[in-house]
């Protein structure tokens, strides 16, 4: 079983994730390239909601094509390129992500791959053996 930890003696993590997720010995691992806001059929959404809700399906497409799950993620860090979008964010990915939270690292960057781009989200996922 995957243990999150957010020890008392620090300060709580300011949104809902956890300071750290501890892995057991002999489990799988799924390291995910950053998923970016695009459809399948190429499209990217107009809206920042649209885009985040797309990497995020996008995240589970590729958890289910390895049989697992959003519980099973133990780490996410995402770019956005304008902090105006940060409660957007928060909200979509609450929809997404599992009680108790992965690891979460956000980065607000001057820009991504192509212009109309305005999130991106990498994830590490791990499945106790």
């Amino acid at each position: 079983m995957i243990e999150r930890v957010t020890p008392e003696k620090i300060h709580p993590p300011l949104a809902n994730y956890s300071h750290a997720a501890l892995v057991p010995p002999g489990a799988r691992w799924l390291y995910l390239s950053g998923q970016l806001g695009i459809a399948p059929d190429g499209t990217i959404p107009g809206s920042f909601e649209g885009q985040a809700a797309q990497c995020f399906e996008n995240i589970r497409a590729i958890l289910a094509e390895a049989g697992l799950g959003f519980s099973d993620l133990v780490r996410l860090d995402t770019f956005l390129v304008d902090p105006a979008d940060l409660p957007a964010y928060m909200a979509v990915r609450d929809r997404y992500v599992s009680d108790p939270p992965p690891a979460s690292t956000l980065l607000v960057i001057q820009a991504l791959a192509r212009p109309e781009l305005r999130i991106e989200v990498e994830a590490v996922a791990a499945q106790a053996g």
